[in-house]
């Protein structure tokens, strides 16, 4: 078989170098729209459903939402663990499922249940699924301030305009808004002015809710509305439309109440209407003062690269609408860490492609075998990144590290094809042999890759159990050995065919590859020669040093399980958990931010801080107010370490406040890590608060106190 596409490969010189140069064109042009990540998908499908029920303390919540939804939902297939969530106004329960289920069967299979089931009492909004998101989620956050604009205005904008846009961006899973205001006309009830003219509160409730077209409330009338309908004229039937009358709050509080006894009465001669937002349960602290934040996050396997380039373009296209709003899109945006991470890649595989031409021209004295040994090494790596994109994989931390650590076998497979070429044509030259070129080269092929096909066999097998591992350790360690066994094959390939076409053309009989031997060749085998013979006299030095080397092995081993084996990356992009007291205000909360966020924004290094507090609608925090969360950006020139110091410093001095410095990814990866170590299941009942993820149980939270 080996014969066989070696001896092809040497019949079909022409198409086995044209198909080369189109993978190289096809890889070097077609790979710079790859995805590209910071890390693999590495946490287990889930679906999570929230239910909003405003003013209904965490107890409430979870007595009359939490605990019927996990009854629910218990039994659902192929769920391995369920989680659940109490907070003030807010229901979250998380079902995990197993690795490899279907995300989409698996949200089919959710909301069959929750049709289907006794259902919750309606004390809060319909349960609603929050999209499935990626375990990086957090793909932008977007700062919106504005001099002349008020809060509410800015937050019909975001809502009905900015949202919709970017929730229309291929890849983009769930847009919440920190700080948001929604516009509401307010009737402010005076008990003291109710009792003097005889009102009750449920008539005032009453009256409001039938003044308008229709009314959630099921014991008004307004909460069944009836048709407008028709009228005919003798050539046409025109419809009839209602059109409310109520736009201001002077509009409502014209409204007169019935059954008052002849004696007329305004909704505002019993209270204040006045034109205000709804109570917050967060907000956004930016540097010009409060603001908004929208904050973007992806779908499984979407490109972060193309989603914010799609997300800035839908906000360009936006921009004749939003005069006099201030839009920054750097309060958190991963796709400058992987623009950075991807240039010093490339500028790293320049540099290492100039030293191996180097390296080569010196070791084998020969430009032909340089060229060779060189564009073997180019077409293997290219190729194998080449296949990985064409079965969709997304480019990681993890992918890439197994190209690299595979770099080490191409560049051996490339050198020792080009000595063994070099030896045989020595010999052959030599001998004075008439045997045809084609057979040198064949039987130097046959001679360097029939060993080297055992070999890639046995490594191959020995990374089959790796396949076995689960969790995240599994899901970070799978890329790696597919890169790198994708990188071994074409290798495998390129030596079988590339490499024999190459030397029939490079190498004709009469060139004078292997007549000159290399210096630094030479000067290596001298020393080699002047050490072994000392080294073969006195074994017992080898032996020592043998013995020294399993017991050092020996002695590392233990703490490899205090370090983790994950790449760990230089971002830029940093998040401070940010927690007070618990019972702390908002207004208070804000204050203790702000303040904090101005000193962070006068650390050298720092160009940016924005700060969400609290939760947002359908957003990924489920917190009281009393918790927070700062975003930096670090600048590219600034000293990382020194800079770290200094943030940390400025937290320290805000006593009371807990605060836990980390990267976003960092951060998701440590919850997914505490997700998997679960083995006990405890219902914690206390104040209303977060319970960390990462304490490694398993938690159904709640705020009873």
């Amino acid at each position: 078989m080996l014969r066989w596409i070696v001896g092809s490969s040497l019949r079909l010189v022409a198409l086995v170098a044209a198909f080369a140069g189109v993978i190289l064109l096809l890889g070097i042009t077609q790979l710079r729209s790859a995805a590209v990540d910071t890390y693999p998908e590495f946490t287990a499908p889930s679906v999570q459903v929230q239910t909003e029920a405003l003013g209904l303390s965490a107890a409430e919540v979870e007595a009359l939402i939490t605990v019927p939804l996990e009854n629910e939902l218990n039994g659902v297939a192929w769920v391995d663990h369920i989680q659940s969530s109490s907070v003030p106004a807010l229901s979250s329960v998380v079902l995990t499922f197993k690795r490899g289920t279907d995300i989409y069967r698996a949200r089919q299979l959710v909301t069959e249940r929750l049709a289907q089931g006794p259902g919750v009492a309606k004390v809060g909004s319909p349960s609603i699924m929050i999209q499935p998101v990626s375990s990086n989620s957090r793909v932008m956050m977007i700062a919106l301030s504005a001099k002349d604009t008020s809060l509410m205005e800015m937050s019909i904008l975001a809502r009905w305009k900015i949202q919709p846009k970017l929730m229309g961006v291929p890849g983009v899973a769930n847009v919440s808004i920190w700080g948001e205001r929604a516009r509401q006309l307010q009737i402010q009830v005076d008990p003291a002015r109710l009792k003097r003219n005889g009102i009750s509160l449920s008539k005032v409730i009453d009256t409001a809710g039938n003044a308008l077209w229709s009314s959630p409330l099921t014991f008004v009338e307004a909460s069944t509305p009836g048709a407008d309908g028709f009228v005919d004229t003798p050539e046409q039937r025109l419809g009839i439309q209602h059109i409310l009358p109520i736009n201001t709050a002077k509009d409502l509080a014209s409204v007169t109440f019935e059954d008052t006894g002849g004696k007329t009465l305004h909704v505002g001669d019993v209270s204040t209407v006045t034109e205000d937002h709804q109570p917050l349960i967060g907000d956004a602290v930016l540097k010009n003062g409060p603001g908004l934040i929208l904050v973007v996050q992806k779908s499984p396997g979407a490109n972060t690269l193309q989603v914010t380039k799609d997300l800035e373009a839908a906000l360009n296209a936006l921009k004749p609408g939003m005069s006099g709003i201030t839009v920054d899109t750097r309060l958190y945006r991963p796709a400058t860490f992987i623009d950075t991470a991807l240039h010093n890649v490339g500028l790293g595989a320049l540099i290492g492609l100039l030293l191996v031409i180097v390296a080569l021209s010196l070791l084998l004295y020969s430009w032909r075998l340089a060229l060779i040994g060189t564009v073997s090494i180019a077409v293997s790596l290219v190729c194998a990144a080449y296949v990985l994109f064409l079965c969709g994989v997304t480019f990681n931390t993890m992918v890439l590290a197994g190209l690299v650590v595979a770099v080490a076998a191409v560049i051996d497979d490339a050198v020792g094809d080009a000595v063994i070429f070099k030896r045989r044509f020595r010999e052959y030259r030599e001998s004075g042999s008439t045997g045809s070129l084609a057979s040198v080269v064949q039987e130097a092929a046959l001679d360097s890759r029939g060993p080297l096909i055992y070999a890639t066999v046995a490594i191959l097998l020995a990374l089959l159990p790796i396949f076995m591992l689960t969790g995240v350790a599994g899901a970070f360690v799978k890329p790696f050995v597919i890169a790198y066994a994708v990188a071994l094959g074409t290798s495998m390939v390129v030596a079988l065919t590339l490499i024999p076409a190459m030397a029939i053309v490079l190498l004709p009989a009469g060139t004078t590859v292997g007549r000159r031997r290399s210096p630094l060749a030479h000067w290596g085998g001298t020393a080699s020669g002047w050490s072994m013979p000392r080294w073969l006299r006195k074994p017992v030095w080898a032996y020592g040093l043998v013995v020294l080397l399993i017991a050092a092995g020996f002695a590392i081993f233990p703490q490899l399980g205090n370090h983790s084996l994950i790449p760990a990356t230089q971002d830029r992009d940093l998040l401070v958990h940010w927690k007070a007291a618990e019972g702390t205000s908002l207004p208070e909360m804000d204050r203790i931010t702000t303040s904090a966020s101005d000193a962070l924004r006068a650390v050298p290094g720092v160009i940016d801080v924005g700060a969400h507090v609290g939760r947002a609608i359908n957003g990924d925090q489920e917190v009281t107010v009393s918790s927070g969360e700062m975003w930096l950006s670090i600048a590219k020139a600034a000293d990382y370490d020194r800079t770290l110091a200094r943030i940390r410093r400025v937290l320290d001095g805000y006593a009371g406040v807990r605060h836990d410095l980390v990267t976003y990814s960092a951060d998701q990866l440590n919850i997914a890590r505490a997700t998997g170590a679960r083995a006990l299941t405890v219902r914690v009942s206390g104040c209303p608060g977060r319970t960390s993820p990462r304490s490694g149980l398993r938690q159904s939270r709640s705020g009873r106190c």
